[in-house]
C-alpha cells in the first residue's frame, strides 16, 4: 500500500467525528426522560406535553420542544389536574373509574366552544347541540366524536347508566379548549373513552388531564401537527 494512502487512513481514525445533531440523537432513541416523565416518542416527535404526578390528584404539566441543542421546556403549570380514581397503566383502565391512564398518546386534534382559529393547526371542530363523545359500549362509535342526530349510539341514556355517553355542551368551562388525547384508539371495550386534556374545573377529573385556561389557550396555538405532539403521563 503506498505511503500516502496508509497516512490518510491513519488520520481518518484519528479524526474525532462531531457529535450528532440533537434531533438526530433523539430520533435514533424512542424514549426520553423530560421532567421526570418517561416519554415513547413517535417518528417525527418534536413537541411533548408532560404531566408529572406531585400529589392527590395535582400534577406539574408542561411542554417541551426539540431544538438544535436538544429539548427545552418552553411553559409550565403546577395547577394541572388529573383523574379522582388516581393512575393506572393504559391497558389495565377501566371505564367509570376515574382513574388517568400512564403512559404516552398522541394529540391528534381539538374541539371546544370556539370556532378554529387562524393560529390552531391542528384539526379542530367546534362543538354544536347534540354532539357527544360516545361512551356507549354497545355501540360501533365507542371512543369517537358523534352527534345525535347521526345515530349509532343510546344518546338518551341517563348519566347514571355505564352505557350513557358524554354530552359536550354540559361542560361548558371544561370543553371550552380540548386537546384530544388518543387513548384507546382500537375502541377497546370498557376500557374507557374520552379521555382529554382540557381546561380546569372546580377538582380533580373524571380521568382526563386539566389544566389553566391560560395553557390550554397557549397549547392551541402552539401544538404543530408537523411536530407529531405527543402527551406523556408518569408518576
Amino acid at each position: 500500500m503506498k505511503p500516502l494512502v496508509v497516512l490518510a487512513l491513519v488520520l481518518a481514525l484519528l479524526t474525532p467525528t462531531s457529535p450528532a445533531p440533537a434531533a438526530d440523537r433523539a430520533a435514533a432513541s424512542d424514549v426520553v426522560v423530560l421532567d421526570g416523565v418517561e416519554v415513547r416518542l413517535r417518528a417525527g416527535t418534536r413537541q411533548v406535553v408532560t404531566v408529572n404526578h406531585t400529589r392527590g390528584h395535582h400534577a406539574r404539566v408542561a411542554l417541551h420542544v426539540l431544538g438544535e441543542r436538544g429539548w427545552r421546556e418552553v411553559r409550565a403549570t403546577t395547577d394541572g389536574r388529573t383523574g379522582y380514581g388516581g393512575l393506572v397503566p393504559g391497558a389495565r383502565r377501566r371505564q367509570g373509574t376515574g382513574t388517568t391512564p400512564l403512559g404516552t398518546y398522541a394529540l391528534p386534534s381539538t374541539f371546544g366552544a370556539h370556532p378554529r382559529q387562524p393560529a390552531w393547526t391542528l384539526p379542530h371542530r367546534r362543538i354544536r347541540r347534540g354532539d357527544f363523545w360516545v361512551q356507549d359500549n354497545a355501540s360501533d362509535h365507542y371512543n369517537r366524536y358523534r352527534n345525535q342526530r347521526q345515530g349509532g349510539f343510546r344518546w338518551w341514556l341517563p348519566t347514571s347508566h355505564p352505557d350513557s355517553s358524554e354530552r359536550l355542551t354540559d361542560y361548558g368551562r371544561q370543553y371550552e379548549m380540548v386537546v384530544v388525547m388518543d387513548f384507546n384508539p382500537d375502541q377497546v371495550r370498557h376500557r374507557g373513552s374520552g379521555i382529554f386534556l382540557h381546561v380546569n374545573g372546580r377538582g380533580a377529573t373524571a380521568g382526563c388531564v386539566s389544566a389553566p385556561r391560560p395553557f390550554l389557550a397557549m397549547l392551541m396555538v402552539r401544538l404543530d401537527p408537523a411536530a407529531q405532539p405527543v402527551i406523556a403521563v408518569g408518576r
